[in-house]
C-alpha cells in the first residue's frame, strides 16, 4: 500500500497500472442545474495486469461549506443524505474542496452510477466559482452494467447491489455509495475481459457502454 498518490505515481508502477476513480456526490436536491453540491467522495481502483484492485487508502471525501440560511432546513433532504446543517456550515470552502478533488483525481478517469448527474453538478459548481474545469473522462456504470450482464431486472443502483450481494453501509452517503459502486465494477470486471489474462482499458469500457444504445438495454 502506498502512502500517497505521489508515492504510487513515482514507484515505477504508474506505467504498468491504470488508476481509475469511482465517485459519488450528494446534493440539496435532484436538479443538477439548480441544486447545490453538498459533498463529493471518491475511491480508487488500480488496474494491475488483469486484476482490478480496490484501494480504500487512495480515497477522497469532502463536505462543501454551505452558507447559513434564514429559512428552515429541508429536513426530508437531510434525512436522505445525512449531512446536517452544522456539518454543511462547517464544511470545506467549496472552491478549496473542488481544487483538492482535482488535485486528488490527477487526471484519472471518473466512474459513477448515473454519473451524468454528478458530472453536471460538479462542473456547474466549478463554473459558478470561476474555477477552470480540467479535461476529464467519464464512464457511467448504469450504461456499462446492462451490456455486461443483461439478466438483472431494474435500473437503480440498489438493483445491481442486490444482484451481486453487495452491502452498502449507508445508502445516499457519498463515500459509502462510491465504495459500493466500486465493488459493483469489480463484480462486473470478469465479464468485461475478453481473455482472463487481459484487462480492458478505459476506452474499451466506454465502447462497451456506448453499445447499450444499440442493444436497447
Amino acid at each position: 500500500m502506498f502512502e500517497t498518490l505521489r508515492d504510487w505515481m513515482g514507484s515505477g508502477r504508474a506505467g504498468a497500472a491504470q488508476r481509475w476513480l469511482v465517485l459519488d456526490c450528494e446534493s440539496s436536491g435532484l436538479d443538477p442545474e439548480r441544486d447545490r453540491l453538498l459533498s463529493i467522495a471518491a475511491v480508487a481502483l488500480h488496474v494491475e495486469g488483469a486484476a482490478l484492485r480496490l484501494v480504500p487508502a487512495d480515497s477522497f471525501e469532502a463536505v462543501l461549506q454551505q452558507p447559513a440560511s434564514p429559512h428552515a432546513p429541508d429536513k426530508t433532504n437531510i434525512l436522505i443524505h445525512g449531512i446536517g446543517v452544522g456539518a454543511q456550515e462547517g464544511g470545506v470552502a467549496p472552491a478549496q474542496a473542488l481544487q483538492d478533488f482535482s488535485t486528488f483525481a490527477a487526471g484519472a478517469p471518473l466512474i459513477g452510477y448515473h454519473v451524468s448527474f454528478d458530472r453536471r453538478l460538479i462542473e456547474r459548481t466549478e463554473r459558478g466559482l470561476g474555477l477552470r474545469t480540467p479535461p476529464r473522462r467519464w464512464l457511467d456504470l448504469a450504461e456499462l452494467a446492462p451490456v455486461l450482464k443483461r439478466d438483472v431486472p431494474g435500473k437503480a443502483l440498489d438493483d445491481w447491489l442486490q444482484a451481486f450481494g453487495i452491502q452498502c453501509l449507508v445508502r445516499h452517503q457519498a463515500a459509502s455509495d462510491a465504495l459500493a459502486t466500486a465493488e459493483l465494477l469489480q463484480c462486473l470486471w470478469p465479464l468485461a475481459r475478453r481473455r482472463p489474462e487481459e484487462a480492458p482499458d478505459f476506452r474499451a469500457l466506454l465502447t462497451l457502454a456506448e453499445a447499450r444504445r444499440w442493444l436497447g438495454a
